[in-house]
C-alpha cells in the first residue's frame, strides 16, 4: 500500500494554509462549508477549517516541503541522524583514548594482570594470545607517548564536532551543511578506501558506499559547487516553487512549467 507521506505530516504537524493576494487563485483556495470558512491545505491538498496561517502575494507562499521536496528533507534527516550517531560515538572513544592517557601504566598493568589470566584459558583451545594480532596491536598503544595520545583524542573531538554541526545543519536542510558534508565527507574518501586495502568488512564496504551515495545526491541534487546550473539555479527553482506549489493547490496549469 503506497503511503501518502504529505498527509501523513499534515497528521503529525498540522495543516498549511495560506491566502494569496491575486483573487483567482484566492477563490480557488478557500470553500464556504456549513461549520465556516475552510482554505486548501498547500501540503496535501485537503481543505482546513479556521483562519488561514498567512497571506501576501502568491510566489512569496511558504515553500512546504511535500512530494519531491519532502523526500530530499528525509533523506537529509536520515544521513543526519546517521552523523550525529557517529559523532557521539566518537566522542565516547575521544574521552577513553584521554582516560587512558592519564593512566597508562596502571592499563598496562591491569591487561598484564587479565592476559596472564587468560593465557591458559586460550591456549586450551589452541591459540596463542603472546601471538595475537589485537592482543600486539594493544600492546603497541602502550608506547605510545602521553602527548600523542592527547593529540589523537583532540583530533577526534575535532572529528565528532564536525560530524555533529553536520548533524544539525543537515536535520534543518541547511545549504552551508550540505557544502560541509560534502567537502568533509569527500576529504575521508580515500582514507577509507586505504582501509579497505588493509582489511576487508562488511561494515567498511557499507560506509564507504553510503558515503559515495551521499556525497553524489546532495552535489547533484542541491546543485552544489556549480552543477546543474548552480546556486542561481537553485534559487530560481526555489523561488518558483512557492507560486508553483499555490497554483498546483488552486488547479491551475503552472505558469512556470
Amino acid at each position: 500500500m503506497k503511503i501518502d507521506w504529505d498527509r501523513r505530516t499534515c497528521a503529525r504537524r498540522g495543516h498549511v494554509t495560506y491566502v494569496p493576494d491575486e483573487p483567482g487563485l484566492r477563490v480557488r483556495l478557500r470553500a464556504e462549508t456549513s461549520l465556516g470558512e475552510a482554505w486548501r491545505c498547500l501540503r496535501c491538498g485537503d481543505f482546513a477549517l479556521g483562519e488561514p496561517h498567512g497571506s501576501g502575494p502568491a510566489d512569496e507562499a511558504p515553500l512546504v516541503p511535500r512530494g519531491k521536496v519532502l523526500r530530499d528533507l528525509f533523506i537529509l534527516r536520515f544521513l543526519a541522524v546517521e552523523r550525529a550517531v557517529r559523532g557521539v560515538f566518537i566522542v565516547l572513544v575521544a574521552a577513553a583514548v584521554w582516560k587512558f592517557s592519564n593512566s597508562q601504566d596502571s592499563v598496562r598493568r591491569l591487561f598484564d594482570e587479565y592476559l596472564d589470566v587468560f593465557r591458559p584459558v586460550f591456549k586450551h583451545f589452541h591459540y596463542d594470545l603472546d601471538h595475537s594480532p589485537v592482543v600486539g596491536t594493544i600492546q603497541k598503544t602502550f608506547g605510545y607517548k602521553h602527548s600523542t595520545l592527547v593529540l589523537v583524542a583532540v583530533l577526534l573531538l575535532a572529528y565528532a564536532l564536525i560530524e555533529l554541526i553536520e548533524a544539525g545543519g543537515l536535520w534543518y536542510a541547511k545549504r552551508w551543511a550540505e557544502y560541509l558534508t560534502v567537502v568533509a565527507t569527500a576529504a575521508f574518501l580515500p582514507l577509507e578506501i586505504y582501509e579497505l586495502t588493509e582489511h576487508i568488512s562488511w561494515l567498511k564496504i557499507a560506509t564507504l558506499v553510503l558515503n559515495i551515495l551521499a556525497v553524489l545526491y546532495i552535489a547533484l541534487t542541491k546543485r552544489l559547487f556549480g552543477l546543474r546550473g548552480g546556486r542561481k539555479a537553485f534559487d530560481e527553482e526555489r523561488q518558483s516553487a512557492s507560486l508553483l506549489e499555490v497554483e498546483e493547490s488552486a488547479g491551475l496549469e503552472p505558469s512556470h512549467a
